[in-house]
């Protein structure tokens, strides 16, 4: 057991952090979500929608979002033409919390375990944001690769970030660093 005590520990912390967070957020999804006689998501997910079309029209599309009427997500749209959804899985808070769990099962000082949750989960966040503008653009001018860039280079974006992050955090801040 002693030879595998670490492993052990990076699990525990690793699924105590994840089941906390996740229950917390599963907790905010309850009550922000609105199903039963109407379709409303979580304030996050509109948020994330709205931000994105900010970007968008930052970079020159006409671009609007609205709740979707028939399911959970909010439709975004460029020139008036239904491009892409959002929906609760694309507002970024389930990686961050995964993002998060590995931080902490992987920490260092409490003070930089903090800092770099915090700062990590807003680059993520971000990344997120500009990673749904560009995929609704490449939908836009592209709708026959909706398959390639949806399941490919969508999540290959914002895995390769979280990726990128731990990396980083482990490297150099981390008990574990070398």
């Amino acid at each position: 057991m002693k030879k595998h005590k670490n492993v052990v520990i990076f699990l525990i912390k690793f699924f105590v952090t994840y089941f906390i967070l996740f229950g917390i957020y599963a907790a905010y999804l309850e009550k922000s979500q609105e199903k039963e006689t109407s379709f409303q998501t979580a304030s996050i997910t509109t948020s994330v929608a709205k931000q994105t079309v900010g970007v968008l029209e930052f970079f020159g599309f006409h671009a609007d979002y609205m709740q979707h009427t028939e399911e959970l997500s909010v439709k975004l749209l460029i020139n008036n033409v239904y491009i892409a959804r959002v929906i609760e899985g694309c507002n970024s808070i389930s990686i961050i919390i995964l993002f998060i769990a590995f931080i902490v099962a992987f920490a260092g000082s409490i003070k930089a375990t903090i800092i770099f949750s915090i700062l990590g989960s807003v680059f993520i966040y971000v990344i997120n944001i500009l990673r749904i503008a560009f995929l609704t653009v490449m939908l836009h001018k592209y709708p026959e690769q909706q398959e390639f860039l949806h399941n490919l280079v969508f999540p290959a974006i914002i895995y390769g970030t979280v990726f990128l992050l731990w990396v980083i955090w482990v490297n150099k801040f981390s008990n574990y660093k070398k």
